[in-house]
C-alpha cells in the first residue's frame, strides 16, 4: 500500500526545509492561506513561530484541525470527542476496542501483558 505522505520543500525565512504531510493536510493548508489572502509559505513560517511541538509537520496537522474545529463551533456544529449518536468516544472510533490487563490498566489494541 503506497503512503499517501507527501515531503515538500518549502522556505521559511530564507531557510530551505521538508515538510510531510498526507495530501489532505497539504490540500486543507492551501485552502486556509487563500482564504486568509496569502501565501501558503506565509502561513507555514507564522506556524513555526507558534509552534508548540518539535515537528513542524504536527504543528501544522494540529493548526489545520484546530482551524476547521474553530470554523465548526463558529457555525453552532462544534466538534467533540463524544459522538452523542452512538455515544462512543472517537478514540474508540480511531483505535478499536478496549482491553483489559491483568494489571487491571485499560488499554488500547494491548498485545502484551501489563507494563
Amino acid at each position: 500500500m503506497k503512503s499517501s505522505v507527501v515531503k515538500r520543500s518549502v522556505v521559511i525565512d530564507g531557510h530551505k526545509t521538508s515538510v510531510s504531510l498526507e495530501d489532505t493536510f497539504w490540500d486543507h493548508l492551501k485552502e486556509i492561506a487563500r482564504a486568509q489572502h496569502g501565501t501558503l509559505s506565509k502561513l507555514i513560517a507564522e506556524i513555526d513561530e507558534t509552534r508548540q511541538y518539535n515537528n513542524l509537520s504536527s504543528a501544522i496537522r494540529v493548526f489545520v484541525f484546530e482551524h476547521f474545529r474553530a470554523a465548526a463551533t463558529a457555525a453552532g456544529k462544534p466538534l467533540s470527542v463524544e459522538d452523542s449518536d452512538r455515544n462512543e468516544s472517537l478514540d474508540d472510533r480511531t483505535r478499536g476496542p478496549r482491553k483489559q490487563s491483568r494489571a487491571g490498566i485499560v488499554r488500547k489494541n494491548d498485545t502484551g501483558g501489563p507494563r
